[in-house]
C-alpha cells in the first residue's frame, strides 16, 4: 500500500514528503542534520546500576537482579565501549559527509544514556536545526531495534514540548543494504582462509560451522515484527531478514575460496534476558556448539551478524562465553568483525540519508536479499510490542 504524499498527513512529526506515508519517499527533502540515535551504555562502576535501570524501566525488576547482570560491565570497568564506538562512528561520519561536500551536523543521541535524546532534541532545536534524519545503529526489524527507536523519539519531542516545531524522519531499516553487509562477507572470508591455513588437512564442507549470531528476542515480538501483510514466516521479518543475509554473506564469502566449499551454517541466538518461562528465539549459541562436536565439526566461525559494532553483547557473550564454550568443546573458534567505522558501512549510512535528500526512488536503491528496500515509514502495526503495546511513534503509520 503506497499513499499520496498530498494526502492529509497522519504520520506524526514527518517530513511533508513522509507524512502520508508513502512506502518509499520518492520526494527530496532537505534536512538540516543527522540524528545518529543509539543504545547508550555506562561509563563507569557508578552508572552501572542507574543504567540498567533506565533500560529496564517500568518492568519493576529490583537492584538485587540488575547486579546479576551488572558483572559483564564490572568486567570492564564499569565501562561499555558502545559510547566510545559511537563516538567514532559520529567522527567518521562527518568525515564521509565533508568527504562528499556535504554541510550536514551529526548529532548524537542515546536511548538509555547520556547524552540523551531529549537534551540532544534541545540543543537542535537551539542551533535552529528542527528538520532531522534520524539513523538509529540498529540494522533489522523488530520492537527492540526499530520500532523502540521510533517510540523514544516520539517521547522525546513530547517531553522537550518540540513536537509542534521538530521533524524526525528516520533510514529505512538496512540490514541488506551492502554497506552493512560487506563487512560481514570480508570478515567471513577472511577467516575461512585462516582456518584452511591453520588446518592444511581440514574440510570446510564437512568441518566446520558458520554460527550467525543475533540478539535473542521474545518469540511473541519476533511473530509480530515486520509489518502483518508480509509472509515471513512464523518468526517474522526478524528472523527472516537474518537468514537471507546470512545466505548473502556465506555465498558472497565462499565464492572466492578454492573449490567454492558448501560450508554448513545456521542463524543462532543470544544475550537473552527474560524470565525462563518467556519463550524466546532459539538455539541459543552456546547449545548449538555443544551439539558440534558430534557431526565431526573441528572449527566455528562466528559471525555477529545482528551488531554493528563491538558492544558489550558481542565482547562478553561471543568474545567471553561463546568462545569458551568452543575451548570446552575441543573446538578451534574464531569470532569475525562487526561493521564498526568500515569505510563500506560508514559510506552506507550516509548513502542512506541521501537516499531521502534526494527522494530516490525504490527501483533505483541498492539491496542484497529480496526482501529490501525496507520501508522509510513503517508500516501499520509494524512491530508490536506485545507486553507494553502500542504507543505513539514517528516514522510510522499508526497503530
Amino acid at each position: 500500500m503506497t499513499l499520496s504524499s498530498e494526502a492529509a498527513p497522519v504520520v506524526r512529526n514527518a517530513s511533508p514528503a513522509a507524512a502520508a506515508g508513502p512506502e518509499h519517499v520518492s520526494e527530496p527533502t532537505a534536512y538540516d542534520a543527522i540524528l545518529l540515535a543509539s543504545f547508550g551504555g555506562p561509563e563507569g562502576q557508578d552508572d552501572v546500576i542507574p543504567f540498567l535501570r533506565n533500560v529496564t524501566r517500568g518492568r519493576g525488576i529490583p537492584d538485587e537482579r540488575l547486579e546479576e547482570v551488572a558483572h559483564h560491565y564490572r568486567a570492564f570497568g564499569g565501562v561499555s565501549p558502545i559510547n566510545a564506538q559511537n563516538r567514532s562512528l559520529k567522527a567518521a561520519l562527518e568525515a564521509e559527509l565533508a568527504t562528499r561536500g556535504i554541510d550536514l551536523p551529526v548529532l548524537w543521541g542515546n536511548r538509555n544514556w547520556d547524552p540523551y535524546l531529549p537534551s540532544v532534541l534541545k540543543e537542535a532545536d537551539a542551533r535552529g536545526l528542527r528538520t532531522l534524519i534520524a539513523v538509529a545503529t540498529s540494522a533489522y526489524s523488530s520492537y527492540s531495534s526499530c520500532r523502540q527507536y521510533r517510540e523514544d523519539f516520539a517521547m522525546a519531542l513530547d517531553e522537550t514540548g518540540l513536537a509542534s516545531t521538530m521533524t524526525i524522519d528516520k533510514v529505512r531499516q538496512f540490514f541488506d543494504h551492502p554497506g552493512f553487509v560487506q563487512p560481514f562477507i570480508d570478515g567471513l572470508s577472511a577467516a575461512l582462509t585462516g582456518i584452511r591455513e591453520k588446518f592444511d588437512d581440514i574440510d570446510l564442507a564437512t568441518e566446520v560451522e558458520v554460527l550467525f549470531s543475533t540478539h535473542s528476542i521474545p518469540s511473541a515480538d519476533a511473530e509480530r515484527s515486520g509489518p502483518s501483510f508480509r509472509e515471513l514466516g512464523p518468526e517474522g521479518a526478524y528472523a527472516a531478514q537474518h537468514k537471507a543475509v546470512a545466505e548473502v554473506v556465506l555465498m558472497a564469502a565462499t565464492s572466492g575460496l578454492e573449490g567454492q566449499p558448501d560450508v554448513p551454517w545456521q542463524l543462532v541466538y543470544q544475550s537473552r534476558s527474560g524470565p525462563p518461562t518467556q519463550p524466546w528465539l532459539e538455539p541459543d549459541i552456546n547449545d548449538a556448539i555443544a551439539e558440534l562436536p558430534a557431526r565431526g565439526i573441528r572449527a566455528v566461525v562466528i559471525v555477529p551478524l545482528g551488531f554493528v559494532s563491538d558492544h558489550m553483547e558481542v565482547m562478553w557473550d561471543l568474545d567471553n562465553e561463546a568462545l569458551e564454550s568452543c575451548a570446552e568443546h575441543g573446538l578451534y573458534g574464531v569470532r569475525t568483525p562487526t561493521p564498526g567505522v568500515d569505510p563500506a558501512y560508514v559510506a552506507g549510512l550516509v548513502d542512506l540519508v541521501i537516499e531521502r535528500i534526494e527522494g530516490t526512488p525504490a527501483a533505483s536503491r541498492p539491496h542484497v536479499t529480496e526482501l529490501g528496500p525496507w520501508y522509510d515509514v513503517c508500516r501499520p502495526g509494524c512491530c508490536e510490542n506485545v507486553r507494553l503495546g502500542f504507543k505513539p511513534a514517528v516514522s510510522g503509520l499508526a497503530p
